[in-house]
């Protein structure tokens, strides 16, 4: 799209919303520095959220307001389809008794846009729909990278930097794009302790209307509890259940 036709003011104000990711609280200085703005600017998109009722400040920190979470409502709201996924991870938790999830691809995270927890708690942080975590890092997040197109891929890789988050992240290149050829071969993505040690997950794509790839879904154990080997047995084949009653679900409506 042509630069002259957006409104560079509103992207960088969407930016500041975006900064608050992880974040439940910060100065004009640190949202300055994250959005790469002059501290008066950031002051003044701040200010603006707050009138605007999206955020709220104690006059040094500012946070997001639960208002914020209209906008991503907007978008949830759309997908007619996630009510469909939102039984099926339901049923798949019934039957393996683990968390499971699904996630869209947005850059270079995924974005949690369904989820049914276990009664057992296997992540030190807390998901809910909206959260973001690294691609590159995820099952999800593999599973939906080795469905791009080349191009799509080469652009990811063009804008990313491969954070490391365990010993076991992937954080080259090489790394990641044989990792990506394994997904490819055998259908899903295993990742063991490469986000957060002594968590294992396992995902699985789904086909969205047209063949192109919409969601991932996931099951998350504590890896001390299940192996690579469990996981692959025992919960890869409801994974794919799950997926294709996913996809035949959404393609009936």
């Amino acid at each position: 799209m042509p630069r002259d036709e957006t409104v560079e003011s509103f992207r960088r104000g969407l930016e500041v919303v975006k900064a608050f990711d992880g974040r439940k609280s910060q100065t004009i200085t640190e949202v300055a520095e994250r959005c790469q703005l002059t501290r008066a600017a950031a002051r003044r998109f701040l200010l603006t959220l707050c009138d605007m009722g999206l955020a709220r400040t104690d006059g040094k920190h500012f946070t997001l307001t639960p208002a914020i979470l209209g906008i991503g409502q907007a978008f949830l709201s759309g997908l007619s389809e996630l009510e469909i996924v939102r039984e099926v991870l339901v049923d798949l938790t019934r039957r393996t008794g683990e968390s499971s999830s699904a996630a869209m691809l947005d850059g270079r995270d995924i974005v949690y846009v369904a989820r049914s927890p276990a009664l057992h708690r296997i992540m030190a942080i807390s998901l809910a729909v909206g959260t973001r975590l690294p691609a590159h890092a995820t099952s999800m997040g593999q599973a939906l990278l080795a469905d791009l197109h080349p191009r799509e891929l080469e652009r990811f890789f063009a804008g990313t930097t491969l954070k490391s988050f365990t010993p076991f992240t992937l954080t080259s290149e090489g790394a990641l794009r044989d990792r990506l050829a394994e997904v490819r071969r055998i259908g899903a993505a295993i990742v063991s302790e490469e986000l957060e040690l002594g968590l294992r997950s396992v995902a699985v794509s789904v086909p969205g209307v047209g063949g192109g790839t919409r969601f991932a879904i996931n099951i998350s154990a504590q890896a001390q509890r299940v192996s690579e080997k469990a996981m692959l047995d025992d919960f890869l084949p409801a994974l794919h259940e799950a997926a294709r009653s996913i996809a035949m679900a959404i393609q009936r409506r």
